[in-house]
């Protein structure tokens, strides 16, 4: 072995503390014989020795005033739009009707569904990826233009005495964009059910374990919304509107 340079892979029992000028040399056993054999150096650290906790490490990436701005965005995002909107509704009920008489309920239906979930999609994707401005940035249109959509259309537990009241014969668009809203917040809560049993339920090492991965979990979601929508749309509650 010492002879061809080449190190065979055999049991190794123990190993002999260097000697002075030799730090590259270990006395070692191998296949039942005392040899000397070549070891790696180890290099000199270059990191230098500091005295940060990981607490101190955490806090410097924390960001506290970015997640404060943040704070302030949505919270104008959720309250502000709402406002407006039924501002408008309540103030400015015909030309509203007028704007929206041409589309069809299934048109309205969609669009409210759609901002629900951007905005949903926007929420999922800021929790994996904490630090990128686009996804809360996402999360924070989506929100506007939901509760921008809500407010025009009255959205309240008993919405459809409030539509009616406001938008008379012309409450089915309000009724259907309401529908859309609460669709998406419906299937977004069986998503919620689905992954948590999944995560409960499913061992690590089954093949199904796979299904519990960041791709697959929003390809679940996805798919949950997509039926969601379908359900609504063709399943005779629009009609009941």
């Amino acid at each position: 072995m010492a002879q061809t340079g080449t190190r065979h892979d055999t049991d190794t029992t123990g190993t002999a503390t260097d000697t002075a000028g030799e730090s590259n040399i270990a006395t070692e056993i191998v296949q039942g014989k005392i040899e000397r054999v070549d070891v790696s150096k180890h290099p000199e650290p270059t990191i230098p020795d500091s005295d940060l906790s990981l607490a101190d490490i955490e806090r410097s990436r924390s960001h506290p005033v970015q997640w404060a701005v943040f704070a302030v965005l949505l919270l104008f995002a959720v309250i502000v739009p709402y406002g407006i909107g039924r501002d408008i509704a309540v103030r400015d009920t015909q030309r509203l009707i007028a704007v929206t008489g041409r589309l069809s309920v299934q048109g309205v239906m969609f669009i409210s569904w759609l901002v629900t979930v951007l905005a949903l999609t926007g929420l999922g994707m800021l929790i994996v990826d904490t630090r990128r401005w686009l996804w809360r940035l996402v999360f924070v249109v989506g929100v506007v233009a939901e509760q921008l959509v809500a407010g025009l259309c009255l959205l309240r537990f008993n919405f459809w005495y409030s539509t009616y009241v406001v938008f008379g014969p012309a409450a089915p668009l309000a009724n259907a964009a309401n529908l859309g809203i609460m669709a998406a917040g419906a299937a977004v809560a069986v998503y919620a059910v689905v992954f948590v049993g999944l995560l409960i339920v499913v061992r690590k090492d089954s093949p199904l374990n796979v299904l519990t991965r960041s791709w697959a979990s929003f390809t679940l979601f996805f798919v949950i919304e997509v039926a969601a929508l379908c359900i609504v749309m063709f399943g005779g509650l629009l009609q009941a509107v």
